[in-house]
């Protein structure tokens, strides 16, 4: 079975790790630029260095969907560059999860492949989905969603160790994002952690630097560029995310409702 995985951040790995270790083939697809912060536990990196690895699973990137598909029949996530899934003619997935994490639906629809799964809030099921999985930290992560939508987006991010917002650093301006600081750095309040052309950017708690945008994206005011943990363990940013793993289990089951992958 080929799963084609629109988004190819955080939580989209969390995805395609959990497929893939269940014997399903993944092709990914992002934008050319990713902005992703959790970069080392994502495979759109693909984009940017060719190959990555995360827990023991390989991406690679490729550049036409016959390409796409011999990588993914090898057992290694396949990822390219198709915002607009114009390569879905040739793949023909048998499902279709959007995992862009926008909270709006960027283009996604039931006629895509037989089977459509979609994660987090901007989705209705059985409207512009087959099934929805709930992204909201709390008792209903990771569940299966097949008549109505998810919980809508607070704009506020979960809690950790006692933070919420405080964990993420936003843009105060915009311009081209440049650091000093490396992802697995343990920070103090009131460090700078990167720039937004020459505006700098501070953190407000003390942690381990999790997640830092690239260099050389251009940002507006208000972009996410960093999130700061402040349980302060640096082996994290090794390992795919307790969130991202709780979704990728409830795509895992929508798959299985919804296709006969792992029927006789």
């Amino acid at each position: 079975m080929l799963v084609y995985v629109r988004g190819a951040g955080d939580i989209a790995t969390g995805v395609a790790a959990r497929l893939v270790r269940a014997g399903v083939s993944v092709v990914m697809a992002d934008i050319a630029v990713p902005t992703c912060i959790r970069r080392t536990i994502s495979f759109c990196e693909a984009i940017r260095l060719g190959e990555v690895e995360v827990e023991g699973i390989r991406a690679r990137l490729a550049q036409r969907p016959a390409e796409a598909l011999e990588i993914a029949k090898a057992g290694n996530v396949a990822v390219v560059v198709d915002p607009q899934a114009q390569m879905l003619g040739e793949l023909r997935p048998a499902a279709v999860v959007d995992a862009i994490l926008a909270k709006r639906n960027l283009g996604t629809t039931r006629d895509m492949a037989p089977a459509v799964i979609a994660v987090g809030p901007g989705f209705t099921a059985p409207v512009d989905c087959d099934a929805v999985v709930e992204t909201m930290r709390g008792h209903f992560l990771g569940r299966v969603i097949t008549q109505g939508s998810p919980q809508p987006n607070t704009g506020v991010p979960g809690i950790i160790a006692g933070y919420g917002k405080e964990r993420v650093i936003h843009s105060p301006a915009a311009g081209v994002f440049r650091s000093d600081r490396a992802i697995g750095d343990i920070v103090c309040a009131g460090d700078a952690i990167g720039y937004a052309g020459d505006t700098p950017m501070f953190t407000t708690i003390d942690g381990c630097l999790r997640g830092l945008l690239a260099d050389g994206v251009q940002v507006t005011e208000g972009f996410k560029c960093a999130d700061v943990d402040p349980r302060g363990d640096a082996s994290y940013i090794n390992y795919i995310s307790d969130k991202a793993t709780s979704v990728g289990g409830g795509v895992l089951e929508a798959l299985a409702m919804l296709t006969d992958v792992f029927r006789g």
